[in-house]
């Protein structure tokens, strides 16, 4: 998931989603509420544990963390090199492509209204995820002359963790859309060569507290979606998912930006070469490859439940 949350155009959701622990995920977060508090006032830091799935969170937290810091630093490289960023989508790609089918299979379209009221709202959140494709510049341009200020990071932060967690709405590309993703991500590499660490701590810091209020927020929101309309939801979250595919396009040709983060701009072959014949190959491949996990985990799934 912290993987997949780096990348501008992929959403760690979708990652919980292939791996089956979405909805515990969201249960988890929204237990942040006042049961909790009282559990703690009172000391039963038990069942405060248990009520917020808390060895889950800190599993599950490590490994997010450990995957975003990890790919910020290597993916700029992968993204930047022209001989690696074509294949680095083509992944990214076939990954998105398969768990559209996914996420469209949790859809109940039995009676005719169901199946009309999620054609909807799936073409409206294709149209969401493809509007912030496309005016994702408008965010770069805003914010390329000035640095953020702490209070538009911290409400940026708010905004895009809300991304994060849903399937197919890139967390990274909302704030490419805002501007604030390259400077946030310079920020690893600074860390890491020990430059401004004070300043570089403190605006982590604050993102950091907008993620985890607009994350507690909604996730509340979510899981009454999930529970009163779930293929209503998963719906609009397959839309959302399709939306964002055309941000993932292997085929792009530079122009515009500064050298170091250049703007992108689709573009469609014109021979067929080694270097189209090797993306669609490993498009495929990881198209296949989400499948395969997704069948092994549907197995798991039906083996660990408790007979009727």
């Amino acid at each position: 998931m912290g993987t997949a949350d780096a990348i501008p155009g992929v959403s760690g959701g979708t990652v919980a989603l292939i791996l089956r622990i979405y909805e515990r995920l969201v249960t988890a977060i929204s237990h942040f509420d006042l049961t909790l508090l009282q559990h703690v006032r009172r000391k039963k830091f038990v069942l405060a544990a248990q009520h917020i799935d808390l060895r889950f969170l800190i599993s599950l937290g490590f490994g997010i963390a450990i995957g975003l810091v990890g790919m910020l630093l290597v993916l700029g490289d992968l993204l930047k090199t022209p001989n690696t960023r074509p294949y680095t989508l083509a992944v990214f790609l076939g990954t998105i492509v398969a768990s559209c089918i996914l996420v469209g299979k949790m859809v109940d379209t039995r009676f005719y209204p169901d199946k009309v009221v999620s054609l909807l709202l799936g073409l409206f959140g294709a149209a969401v995820a493809f509007s912030i494709y496309w005016f994702t510049t408008f965010g770069e341009r805003l914010t390329e002359s000035n640095d953020p200020s702490y209070l538009y990071l911290f409400c940026c932060g708010a905004i895009a963790i809300c991304a994060m967690i849903l399937p197919g709405i890139s967390g990274a590309m909302i704030l490419l859309l805002f501007g604030v993703y390259t400077y946030l991500s310079d920020l690893g590499h600074g860390l890491k060569d020990g430059h401004d660490i004070g300043t570089s701590l403190l605006t982590i810091a604050v993102f950091g507290s907008g993620c985890a209020i607009g994350l507690i927020s909604f996730s509340k929101v979510l899981r009454k979606l999930l529970r009163n309309y779930p293929s209503h939801t998963m719906a609009t979250m397959c839309g959302f998912m399709m939306g964002a595919l055309p941000k993932l396009w292997p085929f792009d040709i530079a122009k515009g930006g500064d050298p170091d983060h250049p703007r992108y701009y689709p573009l469609i072959p014109d021979t067929l070469d080694g270097q189209v014949l090797g993306v669609v190959v490993i498009a495929l491949a990881a198209f296949v490859a989400v499948l395969v996990i997704d069948h092994f985990a549907s197995r798991d799934e039906k083996t660990e439940r408790p007979a009727n």
